[in-house]
């Protein structure tokens, strides 16, 4: 058995009147479920340590958008039913092995849609909520892997052996220009086009996450994070941030937000960093960080990841 250490953050920042991030820490075995709930003036770090079974941990972050509060109650929407439907199931012990080991994000994956088809008929049928939507980035953290799950630019980072990766892809119009070579990745910063998300939860019928597996290793650190702080913050920032403060990871929180803020503030800002601790883990070998796509649906077809094949390498960035 090992444990992951948790912490978790959501600032409205200095512009917006209003926070639209969220966030989700789910213990599925104990049935409690931890979300961002403090005021908009409040600045609060919710610390939680897991001991992880084989009922799991889930933690995610969700960047809704919409007029009004739309965004608001879609983020909350996101990671309130995801919560509901996971505890509202008991977990197969039945399966064999393989099935076991990839039932906890076969079952994200499902509360996932369900979420968006909740989200999306609610801005169908109340005029006040037309066009509301949320990104969502979750992790299922099982004795077998960590599966990381995305709808939207809300991003995953690993920070293994004082070195950061990238481990999801925004699914952005930006990043698809990125990757047909049309512009630079210093070209997307400021492309007027920047905020423009090709799918998002409540904004159309049907979505596709993506979800990738990655054996944790003792010591890793993995970082989920709303744009409000990846568009601020530079890969070398968290890297740096998180090194610093390794053995206390709650002023890493406080001072990415800090640092956020400082640099304009302008959206809501929303992390998660969790370490992953104990003796069970193995150690890291090298540089190499692999992971392995995980088809639950389609997603091949409908979310382009650059992954030819099931394993991909994730990058230093």
């Amino acid at each position: 058995m090992f444990t992951v250490e948790t912490h978790a953050t959501s600032h409205i920042g200095r512009v917006r009147k209003g926070n639209e991030d969220n966030y989700l820490l789910l213990n599925i075995g104990g049935a409690k479920v931890w979300t961002s709930d403090q005021e908009d003036g409040e600045f609060v770090i919710e610390t939680q340590n897991f001991a992880i079974d084989e009922s799991g941990v889930v933690m995610a972050v969700s960047d809704g958008m919409g007029g009004a509060m739309a965004g608001e109650v879609a983020s909350t929407m996101a990671v309130e039913t995801v919560s509901e439907k996971l505890l509202g199931e008991d977990v197969d012990n039945t399966l064999d092995s393989d099935d076991l080991d990839h039932q906890l994000i076969g079952r994200l994956h499902e509360a996932t849609v369900f979420a968006n088809q909740l989200t999306h008929h609610q801005g169908r049928t109340d005029p006040q909520f037309q066009g509301m939507g949320a990104t969502f980035t979750g992790m299922g953290v099982t004795p077998a892997a960590a599966d990381i799950i995305q709808v939207g630019d809300s991003r995953a980072y690993l920070v293994r052996k004082g070195k950061i990766y990238q481990v999801t892809k925004d699914q952005s119009l930006v990043q698809q220009l990125i990757d047909a070579q049309q512009i630079s990745p210093e070209e997307a910063e400021t492309h007027t086009l920047k905020n423009v998300i090709l799918q998002a939860l409540g904004a159309q019928n049907e979505i596709y996450p993506v979800s990738v597996r990655i054996a944790p290793c003792r010591g890793d650190v993995f970082l989920l994070c709303s744009d409000g702080l990846s568009n601020k913050l530079s890969a070398g920032d968290m890297q740096r941030i998180v090194v610093e403060n390794y053995d206390a990871l709650q002023n890493a929180c406080a001072e990415m937000v800090k640092l956020a803020n400082q640099n304009g503030g302008e959206d809501n800002i929303t992390v998660i960093i969790a370490k992953f601790v104990g003796d069970d883990l193995a150690e890291p070998i090298d540089d190499q960080v692999q992971m392995e796509l995980i088809d639950l649906g389609g997603i091949h077809d409908t979310a382009d990841q650059g992954v030819e094949d099931d394993e991909d390498t994730a990058e230093i960035v």
